[in-house]
């Protein structure tokens, strides 16, 4: 199994003093965040970050719902920036909870969500913005000619899952459970989107993803699977964080969520 590589925690005033100290005013400086460094604005709030930047830590498969909502909400509130970092719930959690700076969080999974407000980091109670399925995908037109999730079990074939340590991964394993089988994965990944990519460029025969990423792809085909829906929490982590997750549930911010495949909540 692939581990997920995870930065040393920090507390948040230790990593927020680093950054300024260091000159680094950008989020997503590797010992912070995980992620790529984010260019913007000089001034800053003292936070490693820019004036009027709102930071969402988000789910690797939100990622093109939320960038629609954050050109949105652009567009709504002029002068502040949204800062998007995608990646494993799992990881952005560790982050997170290790003193990375962020305004929001949105997760894959209810448990992984918990690690953050049982960590005390968060501003308020958590609430569902939408729920999602698993779904199989394979490369368009399906070479391998798979039919099921029994074919995930089939040791001939070439077959990517999530990490279970991951949201995706975990529900992988709750289906394989239920469905009495037994997976045969040649590779596991550290988000979904890496399944995705792995099966979009026919590195495997098939792999198991959300609902949503097969639909935002041409270049995979799905089939479908018996699987319970999957609640994706949201929470503000400061104040400035609240605005964000309203708009996330408002009947325009839900449109989008709907748009890209997502159920209501």
């Amino acid at each position: 199994m692939t581990a997920v590589a995870l930065h040393p925690t920090h507390s948040r005033s230790r990593c927020r003093l680093a950054l300024v100290s260091a000159g680094l005013l950008t989020l997503g400086a590797a010992a912070c965040t995980g992620g790529d460094p984010v260019s913007g604005p000089t001034a800053a709030d003292g936070g490693g970050r820019a004036v009027g930047d709102i930071v969402v830590f988000a789910a690797a498969s939100l990622t093109d719902s939320f960038t629609g909502l954050a050109a949105d909400f652009e567009t709504e509130h002029p002068g502040t920036r949204v800062v998007l970092n995608f990646g494993g719930s799992s990881a952005l959690a560790q982050q997170i909870v290790g003193g990375a700076p962020a305004d929001v969080f949105a997760a894959a999974s209810p448990v992984t969500m918990a690690r953050v407000t049982d960590a005390g980091l968060a501003a308020g109670g958590p609430s569902v913005l939408a729920r999602n399925r698993l779904e199989i995908a394979v490369p368009a037109g399906n070479p391998a000619g798979v039919t099921g999730l029994e074919d995930l079990a089939d040791e001939d074939l070439t077959i990517a899952l999530c990490a279970e340590e991951v949201p995706c991964g975990a529900a992988s394993v709750r289906i394989f459970v239920a469905a009495g089988l037994t997976p045969a994965p040649d590779t596991y990944e550290q988000d979904v989107r890496a399944v995705l990519t792995k099966v979009e460029l026919g590195e495997v025969d098939a792999g198991l993803v959300y609902l949503t990423d097969v639909r935002s792809s041409t270049k995979v085909d799905a089939i479908a699977v018996e699987s319970a829906p999957i609640d994706y929490p949201i929470v503000g982590l400061t104040g400035a964080g609240g605005s964000f997750v309203a708009f996330v549930l408002s009947a325009r911010g839900q449109q989008i969520l709907r748009e890209a495949g997502f159920g209501a909540p």
